[in-house]
């Protein structure tokens, strides 16, 4: 089957609670600052923009990783339906220490390019590259990029 569910990957429940504590925590400590002892009106809207920047991007990875990536025998793709990448499409998945990837994760180098896309701490598309992972776990991550680059070599006839 085509649709099966090879591997999935989700953001673990700690990693969630603690990444967008900590990102809510600098938004609201920023602001604070901002308003409690005003520095020159040119710092404080610096501070009031990091500030909302924080809080915007905590908003955004709560409801990114809400959702898990789904691996099957003919696309990369999230749970809620949005493809990631066909896997025909696929020419290498790198998980190298020194692989420019996210934490616990691999990144997948497609063979055309696409439109940049970001669910943070879940993954990114920037043109041809591909990144899985942030707040995976590590094993997870693995067990996919392993099982995706078996796919791969089985349709190149590497097997």
């Amino acid at each position: 089957m085509q649709d099966e569910v090879v591997a999935t990957i989700q953001a673990s429940s700690p990693r969630r609670w603690i990444g967008v504590g900590m990102l809510s925590t600098v938004g609201m400590l920023v602001t604070y600052v901002a308003l409690a002892s005003p520095p020159e009106p040119a710092w404080q809207v610096f501070l009031f923009a990091v500030g909302g920047a924080s809080l915007w991007l905590a908003y955004r990875v709560w409801h990114a990783t809400q959702d898990h990536i789904e691996l099957t025998q003919s696309e990369l793709r999230t749970g809620s339906g949005r493809l990631i990448a066909k896997v025909a499409d696929i020419e290498s998945v790198d998980r190298g220490v020194f692989a420019f990837k996210p934490s616990n994760g691999f990144l997948v180098r497609t063979k055309l390019k696409d439109t940049n896309q970001w669910a943070p701490g879940l993954w990114w598309r920037i043109g041809r590259r591909v990144g899985v992972g942030g707040m995976t776990s590590a094993a997870e991550a693995k067990f996919m990029s392993e099982i995706l680059s078996a796919i791969c070599a089985d349709e190149r006839g590497l097997s």
